[in-house]
């Protein structure tokens, strides 16, 4: 075995994989909120990051181009901060007094053997606004660019996906945009600043162009994040077993897509952990009201997704008309593509993955069947109207997923 992958394990012995960190970073910025902070503070700390990034990284740009593409994303930067200055507002009671790369220095990011990221999130910790108040939409920011800039941008967007699904906090990505702006120009300046090694002199070339492509790429990646998007929204419609959960995680990678779950939504609303077991028998989360209070919660956050410039995927059982009615106005309301997903399989498929599915969690399927049939037996057929925008997939296809991805692509082309 070679020094350097022994090197590498030794190194992810005590890192955490990006599941982990993710569930950490949600733990973390839920109970490290700072409570009586003036209602601008997140926003006047974040005008000073970018002024303090700005001012550190225009100097050390020795390139005409450069320094006009950095003036186009000031410019930018300046008219999103004054159209989101109300959703700054809005956030000052999730601020937080530091940055999780402050509060675990040491932590590291691995996957796949190899160390990504130090302090897990890869954040500075030494630039301008490094030991502020913070949104913790910034430490996220953080996490995502460190990914892109490495080109994991499948993993990134697993993060995105898993954060705000178990967060809850679908309205931190109407700010996503100007936060991985900002870091990408971090990372500009920190690739730039790497360049005095090379000597004033160009003793060392080599480094010299290395810190040079870092920079650009960086900056390349900035403008990606301020490209204007029409986001699509996919609807996942299906009873259980008809494999749309799973499918709908592939969306998440192939097309990076967020994904806004009934099950994890249903217990949110009634104030229950998502991530934690079955809800206690006192209360009843699947009563018509609840369902009700589900859906409407659901459309809430494909909202704020679209209107963030990210595509949204909807997983439930979209059993009545009116459930997906409202979600579909979401996306019609905003003038941006709308596909309907029937995930559909054979009558022994369902009963199949059901069964399996209870064996697994070690409980009797004669429930889980019985849910299914109720399920069945109130379905709403599909309306006129949403054929236009339906697609039906079958999952037990050979290569279902990537046709899947493939006609949602294709439907977003055209639409």
């Amino acid at each position: 075995m070679a020094q350097r992958e022994v090197q590498h394990q030794a190194a992810c012995e005590d890192a955490l994989s990006l599941e982990a960190l993710v569930d950490r970073l949600v733990a973390f910025h839920a109970s490290e909120r700072v409570a009586s902070l003036p209602d601008d503070a997140g926003l006047t700390a974040f005008q000073a990051r970018i002024e303090g990034e700005m001012a550190a990284l225009e100097p050390l740009l020795i390139g005409e181009e450069d320094r006009h593409r950095l003036a186009a994303l000031r410019q930018w930067l300046d008219q999103d901060m004054q159209r989101l200055a109300a959703v700054f507002l809005a956030r000052r009671d999730r601020l937080l007094a530091a940055s999780w790369a402050v509060a675990y220095p040491e932590s590291r990011l691995c996957a796949e053997g190899r160390v990504l990221l130090a302090n897990a999130i890869g954040r500075d910790l030494k630039g301008p606004g490094a030991d502020g108040v913070l949104d913790p939409g910034s430490d996220l920011a953080a996490l995502l660019v460190g990914l892109d800039a490495r080109a994991e941008t499948a993993l990134a967007r697993q993060a995105l996906d898993r954060y705000l699904r178990f967060s809850g906090d679908y309205g931190m990505a109407r700010l996503l945009s100007v936060f991985r702006v900002v870091e990408a120009l971090a990372g500009a300046r920190r690739a730039l600043g790497r360049r005095g090694e090379a000597g004033e002199d160009g003793e060392r070339p080599a480094l010299l162009a290395e810190t040079m492509r870092a920079c650009h790429d960086y900056l390349t990646l900035a403008e990606g994040y301020a490209e204007f998007r029409f986001p699509p929204l996919v609807i996942g419609i299906g009873v259980s077993g008809s494999g749309k959960s799973r499918f709908t995680r592939t969306l998440v990678s192939r097309l990076g897509a967020v994904r806004i779950c009934s099950d994890v939504e249903r217990r949110r609303v009634h104030g229950l952990d998502p991530q934690e077991g079955a809800a206690p028998a006192a209360v009843d989360i699947f009563s018509r009201e609840a369902t009700a209070l589900t859906y409407r919660r659901m459309a809430e956050c494909a909202g704020r997704l679209l209107e963030a410039g990210f595509p949204a995927c909807v997983d439930g059982t979209f059993l009545r008309r009116e459930q997906r009615d409202q979600l579909r106005q979401e996306a019609e309301a905003r003038g941006l593509p709308v596909l309907l997903v029937s995930f559909e399989a054979d009558e022994a498929t369902l009963r199949r993955r059901i069964e399996k599915r209870a064996g697994r969690q070690g409980v009797e399927a004669r429930e889980s069947l019985a849910v299914l049939e109720a399920q069945q037996a109130a379905f709403e057929g599909i309306g006129d109207e949403e054929r236009l925008h339906l697609l039906r997939l079958d999952t037990t296809a050979d290569n279902a997923a990537e046709t899947l991805a493939g006609l949602i692509q294709e439907h977003v082309r055209l639409t």
